[in-house]
């Protein structure tokens, strides 16, 4: 499986009772493929998968890959800080016709590369699926390094890696030493650095809402080679990427963002709370100026 172009990381819509609106669920995943992009992550950090249970999760896998019908690949993700739950979750995935799962570090309990590796080749065999990892020490606690690469590479299954570190040490290390390893950007502030070092696929949360704005910055570097159309178009982009990325509040300024383009987006699970009035209007006025902006750039081209 390759993967090239604009993966989406689902938001989770919750109703005031916090009970999971599949409607809503279902016109998110409706607008992201009538928008273009090139393909849906279901259980992953924007989807809030670790206030959902077993059951919640498995049902919005099955929905997704229902909605897409083919139309785009659903990656599922097994992130759990029980092990033994993402490999439930793994054979789930190939239960309900995942096209690929994402495999992350078990939080909190710190395991050592090795460990690591095990857990990945674990999940890797009870789903018997491509694998997306997922490297994101800031949440995690530790980092896939390259012994945990090396040991994992053995099996077929790997195929990508998501890179969460924001260390663009570790872009220059995975591009030039694990160069059939896909390297997917997952630091919305470095999609640009990504893709000039040879990336060709962005999971980013920002296009819940922003699709064609994050499709256009794909097209340009990946699709068009124009990276001086590029540096315009994420120059635009970044002062939403510091909100999302700097901000602390990521999941409630996506799904305000969500909001903002007139879908039901719902509240965030707790711990998390609401943005309040001052940050939603912030957020209001950058995805306003960030619109105008790169259909500028857009339209110059035509």
């Amino acid at each position: 499986m390759r993967f090239e172009g604009i993966y989406t990381p689902v938001i989770t819509p919750f109703r005031e009772d916090f009970s999971i609106d599949f409607d809503a669920y279902m016109a998110s995943i409706d607008y992201l493929i009538e928008a273009g992009v090139h393909g849906v992550v279901v259980g992953g950090t924007t989807g809030e998968y670790y206030v959902e249970s077993h059951d919640e999760r498995v049902r919005l896998l099955e929905i997704a890959v229902a909605r897409c019908a083919g139309r785009v690949p659903v990656i599922f993700g097994t992130g759990s800080i029980d092990p033994n739950e993402s490999i439930r979750l793994a054979r789930a995935a190939a239960e309900y016709k995942a096209d690929a799962i994402l495999v992350a570090t078990p939080p909190y309990s710190l395991p050592t590369e090795h460990e690591v590796a095990q857990h990945v080749l674990a999940v890797d065999r009870a789903a018997n699926l491509p694998v997306m990892l997922y490297n994101y020490p800031a949440r995690m606690g530790t980092v896939m390094g390259e012994a945990c690469l090396d040991e994992v590479l053995a099996s077929p299954n790997i195929r990508s890696i998501k890179e969460s570190s924001g260390d663009i040490n570790r872009l220059h290390l995975l591009m030039q030493k694990y160069p059939d390893l896909q390297t997917s950007c997952g630091m919305d502030d470095q999609a640009l650095e990504y893709f000039a070092w040879g990336a060709r696929s962005w999971v980013c949360a920002g296009s819940n809402f922003l699709a064609e704005e994050h499709i256009a910055l794909y097209d340009a570097c990946v699709v068009e080679g124009d990276f001086d159309k590029g540096r315009r178009i994420m120059g635009a982009m970044m002062p939403l990427m510091s909100v999302l990325e700097q901000g602390g509040k990521f999941i409630q300024s996506v799904k305000h963002g969500v909001t903002l383009a007139g879908r039901f987006a719902g509240v965030t699970r707790k711990p998390l709370l609401g943005l309040d009035e001052a940050e939603q209007q912030q957020l209001e006025t950058v995805i306003r100026t960030l619109k105008a902006s790169i259909a500028a750039i857009q339209k110059e081209g035509k």
